[in-house]
Order: structure tokens, then sequence, then C-alpha cells
């Protein structure tokens, strides 16, 4: 760029114009961001319940808010969150294609028709200041409205650049008739949104030369083709680091853009004449190029909604087979499934994806070890079958785990990410306290899970040696604490199924209860055992510490199960009233 602008000076002007609306670009992103968060958010998730209202939502919140990308953001912050469908958030992502297609219809009808100075340089002035005060909402409204003037400032500099070098830039001397042109200038649209990475800048740039001259009509809805399917790679870029839905969610864009631009660069010559038709009965003046690409423009993208709506379940399975999940076994999660960039942006979709990471934790780890642990098959666990068959199938099995390795290896590395996901969103945010309580609630169930693999680690090792003593008494009281975890384990998975049934959640307190008050030191019991010496000095010592180990485990297992399955619905709704 810098040999560009040494090499050909009079492209300076019309890059100054171009990194103005750009910026502007980014500060009406930034603006509508903190101005229309909650509500923008709150309507998404009402809006998400259908396709038809999905993509309404994606057509009318980016027409209004002109950016696609913080739709888009948005979307997929939710969609790595669980907040919203896969199918919803392609509707949205569909609807917002629709919705760019506004930038287009502001330029052409207000941008070159209104004394530009006349309003830019006032809603400059009045949105740094707003932008300056404290109040979020203040702020928010002087980044948008100062985005706003920068926007049709920077259209200004390009407008005034191409006229100024008319002679010296002049696209329609490379004009080319056919199929050779117009595959030449969608190339050439192509790289100016890979260079721009904006697709409504490179519309706009057209636009403007179009007004000034500059470019052929036709070869200018080659180029609005290319820009289209020039965003494909910007979508691509941004989903590297998105979750396995925020992938897909690029892929459905993908095939949206290169399908559609493929098909109007085919039926470009006419679709040209369609639009001749549209203009002849809107009476658009033939001259009228401005309007005429926007008429192009927006047909465009309404013949990709036409041919891609209708196939959203084809689109989604053949997503789900390009783009498979990561198959996880019980003893498989190295690294988070949930957490990643995209769910930071919102309270609402960190607390979503901590809670969903952390119960995926629980139950594919955590649940496993416990039941392992204690020779118990988790399978059986959470079958139908009936406790006592369950002890008595698993009396010869013994599941040889390392829990230490799993610690190391599995839990310690993703409470990690939980604990760094949480901390980066509280410093991210202006949380309140009754949020701020919400967010320690949810890493306090995987400081739990922590705690209870360290308490297992000595519980396996005595459990697979005692049950196979010759000596009855202390295989009894190892029995015994097998059917209590047992009994646990499956309220647990029980309450799992039906966190709101009373029955469980009763029978969830006795089990807590009998954890608090069972000791077994001070049972006259364990005082028999050694009395009598039914058990040996070393046993009495195993048993002892386990026998605490495993009512911590219960209790912490009880604890974490109660905020994961029950308390969560109220976390989530606090995060968004908040």
């Amino acid at each position: 760029m810098a040999w560009a602008l040494y090499a050909f000076p009079m492209v300076s002007e019309v890059a100054a114009g171009v990194a103005i609306l750009l910026f502007g670009i980014i500060m009406l992103e930034d603006g509508f961001n903190a101005f229309v968060q909650g509500p923008l958010e709150r309507m998404l998730k009402k809006m998400s319940k259908s396709v038809r209202r999905s993509f309404g939502f994606g057509f009318i919140s980016t027409a209004v808010l002109q950016s696609s990308a913080l739709i888009s953001v948005v979307a997929i912050s939710f969609l790595s969150a669980g907040l919203i469908s896969l199918k919803s958030g392609i509707a949205v992502g569909f609807g917002a294609n629709l919705g760019t297609t506004s930038t287009a219809w502001l330029v052409s009808t207000l941008g070159f028709k209104l004394d530009i100075t006349a309003f830019v340089f006032p809603m400059l002035a009045f949105g740094i200041l707003f932008a300056l005060q404290k109040n979020n909402a203040l702020r928010g409204f002087g980044f948008a409205l100062a985005g706003l003037g920068f926007f049709f400032l920077g259209i200004e500099y390009m407008q005034t650049g191409f006229e100024r070098f008319k002679d010296d830039f002049d696209l329609t001397s490379y004009a080319q008739e056919g199929y050779l042109g117009v595959f030449t200038f969608a190339v050439i649209g192509i790289l100016l949104t890979v260079v721009f990475q904006s697709g409504s800048a490179v519309i706009v740039l057209v636009l403007t030369m179009l007004q000034t001259g500059q470019l052929e009509y036709f070869n200018a809805l080659a180029i609005v083709i290319g820009a289209n399917i020039g965003n494909v790679i910007t979508m691509v870029i941004g989903a590297i680091s998105a979750s396995t839905d925020g992938k897909r969610l690029a892929g459905a864009q993908v095939i949206f853009k290169v399908v559609t631009g493929l098909v109007c660069l085919l039926a470009i010559f006419q679709l040209a004449d369609f639009v001749d038709f549209l203009a002849t009965i809107f009476n658009v003046d033939t001259n009228n190029y401005a309007i005429k690409l926007s008429l192009f423009h927006t047909l465009f993208n309404l013949i990709g909604c036409l041919l891609t709506l209708p196939f959203l379940k084809n689109i989604i399975r053949l997503l789900k087979k390009v783009i498979p999940s990561k198959s996880q076994s019980n003893f498989e999660i190295e690294k988070p499934k949930y957490l990643n960039k995209s769910i930071l942006k919102y309270p609402q979709s960190t607390i979503k994806a901590l809670l969903d990471e952390s119960t995926y934790l629980y139950e594919k780890t955590t649940f496993t070890i416990v039941a392992k642990g204690l020779n118990l098959d988790p399978k059986a666990i959470r079958s139908e079958l009936p406790l006592e068959e369950v002890l008595k199938e698993n009396e010869e099995i013994v599941f040889d785990i390392d829990v230490e390795e799993m610690y190391y290896s599995k839990v310690k590395i993703i409470y990690g990410k939980i604990l760094k996901y949480a901390t980066l969103s509280e410093s991210e945010f202006a949380l309140t306290p009754p949020l701020l309580s919400a967010f320690a609630r949810v890493k306090d169930a995987s400081r739990n899970q922590v705690v209870i693999i360290k308490n297992m680690r000595g519980v396996h090792k005595n459990v697979k040696e005692f049950l196979r003593s010759e000596n009855s008494y202390i295989k009894e009281e190892y029995e015994a604490m097998r059917k209590f975890v047992a009994e646990t384990l499956r309220e647990i998975y029980m309450l799992k199924k039906d966190p709101n049934a009373q029955t469980i959640q009763s029978n969830i307190k006795e089990l807590k209860s009998e954890a608090n008050t069972r000791d077994l030191l001070l049972s006259g019991k364990f005082e028999y055992l050694i009395r009598e010496h039914k058990i040996s000095s070393s046993m009495a010592s195993s048993l002892a510490n386990d026998s605490t180990n495993v009512n911590n485990v219960i209790l912490k297992m009880i604890e974490s199960a109660e905020l994961l399955y029950i308390e969560s619905d109220y976390l989530l709704q606090l995060a968004e009233e908040l």
C-alpha cells in the first residue's frame, strides 16, 4: 500500500476516504454494541424460536444497525454457548445477508444527494461529545453517531478523489465484453474484499466509482458478485477459533455466498435485464446506476435466500458431516468443548458456556471416576437396574483406572480453562454483586470436582484391595461405602433427568444429611472392630480415612449437582436480567 501511494499519488485521497469509511463502520459496530447490547440479546433469544423469526431478526437488526458483523458476533456467541440452535443461528446469518443491502440503499439514496458537510460535521462533534460521557448508553450512542458521520465523510473523500483524478484512474478503459469481463471484474471484487475485509466498503467504493463515471455499470455488477464471494475468506478466518457450531455457521455462509455467486455470475445478463425491468416499474431513471446497483445487490441476496432456506436441513446435515463434532469418550476430555473466545462477548453466553463445560466435566469424567473408583459401572448406575443388582454385578469386576493421571491430564486442564474464562469475563464486564456471585457459584461447581478427584485417589486403591480381601469385616465396610455412593450417584442421575421432582430433591437432602452426620470414628461398630481385633491397625487407618473422604465426595457431588441441575436456570436468568 505504501508503494501504491508513492507511485500513484492520486490514489491517496481515495485511500483516505476508504480508511475513514472503514473507521466509521468500526465505530458504528462498537457504538451499537454498547448501545443496544441488552435489548439485542433479549430480542435474539425471543426471535430464535423458529427459522422464519430468526431470519426476520437477522434482516431487520442488520438493516437498522448497519452491521452484519455485530449481528454475527451475537449469533456466534449465543450459538457457541448453546443459547440458540444451529438452525436459528444460520437463519439469522442468512437474514443478515439480506439486511446488508440497506448500506447500498443508504448510500445511493442519501450519500450522493445530500450536502454531506452540512450534517456530517455536527454528527462528528456531537458524537465525540457523547462518546466522552461515562454512561455506557450515552457513550454507545456517541460512537454510533460519530461512526455514521465518518461513514458519510469517507464517501465524500472517495467521491472527491475519483472526480479530481478522473483521467488518471479510470477502470472503464479495462471494460470487457461477455463472460471474460464478468469473471475478470468478479476477481477484482474478490481481491478488493480480501484487502478491505469489508464487503460493504467495496460496495460503497463501487457505487462511488459508478457515480463519478469511472466504472462501467455491467462491470460494477460483476464486482458486487465478487465482493459477496470475497466475504467467504473473512468468514473462514473468523471461524478458525470458533466452536464446532461456530464453524458450521461460517460454513453455511460460505455455501450461501459461493452458490449464490456462481448462479448470479452465470445468469448475470438475465439478472441485469430483470433489474432494468424493475427500474422501469419503479420509475427509476435509466442512467441512475447507483439505484440499479442497489437493486441488483438486493436481488443477489434475495436469490441466495431462495436457494438456501428451503434446503436448510440438508445444509445442516452436510455441515455436520464435513465439520463433525469431536467424539469424546468418558476419558477423552483434554480440551474444552464449550469454551472459546466467541462466548466472551456477553455475560450470559459466558455463564452458559461455563455451566455447560462444568456439567460436561461432571458427567463425563467426575461421575465416572467416582463410580469406577468404588468399583461401580457408571452405565449400570444410569440404567433402570435395581441398585442391588448393580452392586452384585460389579462384585467380581475390578475397574483399573489411574485417578492421579486422570486428574493431571484431564480434570486439572479443564478446571484451569474454566477459571481462565470466568476471570476474563469478570474483568471484561462491569458486573454487579449478584452477577459476580453467580460467576463465583459456577467456579465453585468446578472447584468441587477437583476436590472430589483428590479425595478419590486413595479411596480407589483401597477399594480394589479390600473388596477382594479374605477379611469379611473390612470387606463389609467397603461394601457399605459402595452402596452409599451408588445410592447417591443414582439420585444425582435422576435429578439430572428431572431437576424439579420434589421426591428426588427430598432424597438428595436425606443423603446430604447422612453424609454430614456419618462418622465411622464415633460409631460403636468401628470401636468394636478395633477392640475385638477384627481388623488390623492398617485396615482401621485406611477405613477411617476412606470413610471421611467418601463422605466429602458425596457432599461435593451433591453440591455440584444442585448447582448444575437446579440453580443453573436461575443463574442464566440472573445474567440476562442484569
